[in-house]
């Protein structure tokens, strides 16, 4: 299967302050039809900016270097401004993690909804209010045609949240980006919009980025992981493997820190010791070694590059290429990780 999207080794850089901050480095995945993917990591690890950078939506300060992002037959770095924005909420979608501030506070819903049905959907003011109601119903929304006449505010977060959903997918894009699609919403409200999304996926066949650091809506929800750490991919598998058997310490970190059932009451939930690196100060070598319990030399001073240990999970790690990989000791993870 040719995958909808393709990014290859891309490189993000912002200008700040007359030089120039490598935000996002050597990150590559690909997104099949129909499929979910599930980008997770700490946050300040690069996830949205990619993802932005998908849009082209990085701002006046923010370029990809190197690299390519293929849509298709298309490489959206190369294409002009108009075929960017002719493509974006049309064939690719974006529900923002934050819809407060996505949705404008002086413009109806209705509004909102209207003007980019009309634009990419050519239909008449009409035509376009009525399937603008149409998808409110479509995602859960009660009493859409008066919703369309509120304003953002007017909503609570859940309402907004599926209002965000819906204008995304009125135009039923080959790509959905979702940006944390349920951070701050209750647990009813999220498990709600998580099944909305899956329907609504089987009903169009548009394939799911899912950005998240939550890796209970990942474990529900995505067919692959990708694991992000530093502005760099460092590990890729489905998720199953991912979660029965996960290669990298980061990873294997981020796994420990899940609380589980049969936890006793005083027990300590694991933590990754220290904090992610900032973007202007990077360590040499692997960047996650200052946190990693099994950094050798070899990781202090050369950066692993991201390989196949087995077909379709990908490492960067040199301790996958070392002693059989010691990370899986028969330590248990949660006192590694403490």
């Amino acid at each position: 299967m040719k995958p909808l999207l393709e990014v290859n080794q891309i490189q993000i850089a912002f200008e700040s302050d007359s030089e120039e901050v490598i935000s996002v480095e050597e990150v590559s995945f690909s997104v099949n039809p129909g499929e979910t993917i599930g980008i997770v990591g700490e946050s300040g690890c690069g996830k949205s900016v990619t993802s932005l950078s998908i849009m082209g939506l990085l701002g006046k300060n923010g370029k990809v270097n190197k690299g390519q992002i293929l849509f298709g037959e298309e490489d959206l770095t190369k294409v002009s401004n108009q075929r960017i924005r002719d493509i974006r909420g049309n064939e690719i979608s974006m529900i923002f993690q934050e819809p407060m501030t996505s949705l404008n506070p002086v413009f109806t819903i209705g509004n909102q909804m209207i003007e980019g049905i009309k634009l990419h959907l050519k239909m008449n003011p009409k035509a376009a209010k009525e399937y603008a109601v149409e998808m409110l119903k479509k995602v859960g929304i009660p009493r859409a045609n008066e919703i369309m006449k509120e304003y953002p505010h007017a909503l609570s977060g859940g309402m907004r949240q599926r209002v965000m959903i819906a204008m995304a997918l009125a135009c039923k894009p080959k790509l959905l980006i979702a940006d944390e699609p349920t951070t701050a919403l209750d647990v009813t409200i999220q498990a709600q919009i998580l099944e909305l999304m899956k329907t609504l996926q089987k009903e169009s066949n548009t394939a799911i980025m899912l950005i998240t650091h939550d890796l209970g809506v990942i474990a529900e929800t995505a067919d692959r992981v990708i694991v992000m750490y530093a502005g760099q991919v460092v590990e890729e598998a489905d998720v199953f493997t991912l979660f029965k058997e996960p290669k990298h310490p980061y990873t294997q970190g981020l796994m420990a820190s899940i609380p589980h059932l049969e936890y006793e009451s005083e027990q300590r939930l694991a933590s990754i010791p220290g904090s992610v690196p900032s973007i202007k100060h990077m360590p040499a070598g692997c960047r996650f070694h200052t946190r990693c319990p099994y950094a050798t030399e070899r990781c202090e001073q050369e950066q692993p590059r991201l390989k196949d240990v087995q077909a379709g999970h990908k490492v960067r790690c040199w301790l996958t290429e070392e002693d059989g990989l010691r990370t899986n000791s028969d330590q248990p993870k949660e006192e590694i990780f403490t």
